[in-house]
């Protein structure tokens, strides 16, 4: 019955990815049609069709590979571009253009992508990126606001006896290893952290920040204890290997106190909720930034069959295993089952819209700046007494886009394997 209820689960979170993907698209879609662009194809996924059905000129179905999704937009591509010059370059966006053309009807005129002023470009390529932003504030701030968030509170939990490096296997107490500053201090569980160095306490992300900025230096606390404030004897803090805020996959040097923060559900609103994704903007734009190393770590780690890496990225195979085996855990509620499927979700569309916002196709964002750079030339020429420059030809970062296009189904592929033979675990 739990490998029934796990695998329903997983395909349940994979229908709610396609929903995803599918809304994505829509936000394309409907500025697209408002604005009069001719669109062909609405699918998700990739390859030969499995469903389809025609609306008027619209084609809308599913496909056999899962990967994503599309719309297709008449004229992507200028039609009217000059050249001064020829070279393999200019020859391989002009077969684009020709390519693009097939499409093109004697019909059409006023109805290309391309020919459309920027600023309607622009609502139609943000529409996508900004409706997962939009359904990741709404499903996070489900989540924080109906079942609630941990968040850390300046009251000690409890204080360590010695200082245990982050990375170290063993964390228990060896003979050689120093006290910590905390207990140096006579820290006690219970207390509140009003001052540290005279700065008044009012969070632990406040707390944490000026602990770790205090590297080996002396620090004093003043503390609510029973009703009364009391100052502690000074001590300096010691350095230690602390988790990265922006990977927790990995350790920084940085000041250390030594005790655990102790916890309290938090029901966020629209502001916590926007300040938390904000926290987890910069992480996932981290993990993007490094998603190529990280791929090499996952299939490094595959291959001499080390553990997978709790933060290491996954697939939407990935993700769709550990919310099955989310919903199969029996000793989880059902509130804590949805809360956790509904933040891995949230988490997938905040990383969808960040992948997309980079300004290179074949990402939205590399839409979005070539119809920038055209807005910005345009404006130059005119400053300059020009006459117009004509459009920008975005068929001339082909080349890119195949080479990110290629990178991004290896670095797939590779993911894929890995949660197939190797998934994270987070139960």
């Amino acid at each position: 019955m739990t490998v029934l209820i796990e695998i329903l689960g997983a395909l349940l979170f994979f229908a709610l990815i396609i929903v995803s993907v599918l809304l994505h698209e829509c936000g394309h879609f409907i500025p697209a049609k408002i604005f009069g662009v001719k669109v062909t194809e609405y699918f998700a996924g990739f390859g030969p069709r499995i469903w389809s059905t025609r609306r008027g000129e619209t084609e809308y179905g599913f496909k056999w590979i899962p990967l994503g999704g599309y719309v297709k937009l008449i004229g992507m591509y200028p039609r009217r571009v000059e050249r001064r010059r020829q070279n393999r370059l200019t020859r391989l966006a002009d077969e684009a253009h020709e390519v693009e053309a097939e499409d093109i009807g004697p019909g059409d005129d006023g109805r290309i992508f391309s020919d459309k002023p920027v600023w309607q470009r622009l609502v139609i390529m943000s529409g996508g990126i900004l409706t997962n932003l939009l359904l990741a504030f709404l499903i996070f701030w489900a989540v924080f606001g109906i079942y609630g968030r941990t968040g850390q509170t300046t009251t000690v939990a409890a204080v360590q006896e010695c200082v245990i490096a982050a990375d170290r296997t063993d964390q228990t107490c060896r003979t050689g290893d120093p006290e910590t500053p905390a207990r140096q201090m006579g820290l006690r569980g219970g207390d509140t952290i009003v001052s540290f160095n005279g700065h008044a306490i009012s969070s632990w992300d406040q707390l944490s920040d000026l602990i770790r900025a205090n590297r080996d230096r002396p620090a004093a606390l003043v503390v609510e204890r029973n009703g009364q404030r009391v100052s502690l004897p000074v001590a300096d803090t010691r350095l230690n290997q602390v988790a990265d805020r922006l990977d927790p996959g990995k350790t920084v040097e940085a000041g250390f106190l030594g005790f655990s923060p102790d916890t309290e559900i938090i029901h966020s609103g629209p502001l916590d909720t926007a300040e938390q994704m904000w926290t987890m903007s910069k992480q996932a734009l981290y993990a993007l930034v490094r998603l190529p190393v990280l791929t090499w770590n996952v299939a490094a780690d595959m291959v001499t069959g080390q553990a997978r890496d709790l933060n290491s990225p996954m697939s939407i195979v990935g993700a769709s295993r550990m919310a099955g085996d989310v919903a199969g855990d029996r000793e989880l509620g059902i509130g804590d089952k949805v809360a956790i499927g509904g933040s891995l979700l949230g988490s997938l569309n905040l990383f969808l819209f960040w992948l997309n916002v980079v300004p290179l196709p074949p990402m939205d964002g590399g839409h979005i700046a070539g119809a920038v750079y055209e807005s910005i030339k345009r404006a130059i020429w005119r400053l300059r007494g020009k006459g117009d420059p004509g459009p920008a030809d975005t068929a001339m970062m082909l080349p890119v886009a195949w080479a990110i296009g290629v990178a991004m189904v290896l670095m797939g592929v590779v993911l894929i394997v890995a949660d197939i033979v190797s998934p994270v675990k987070i139960l």
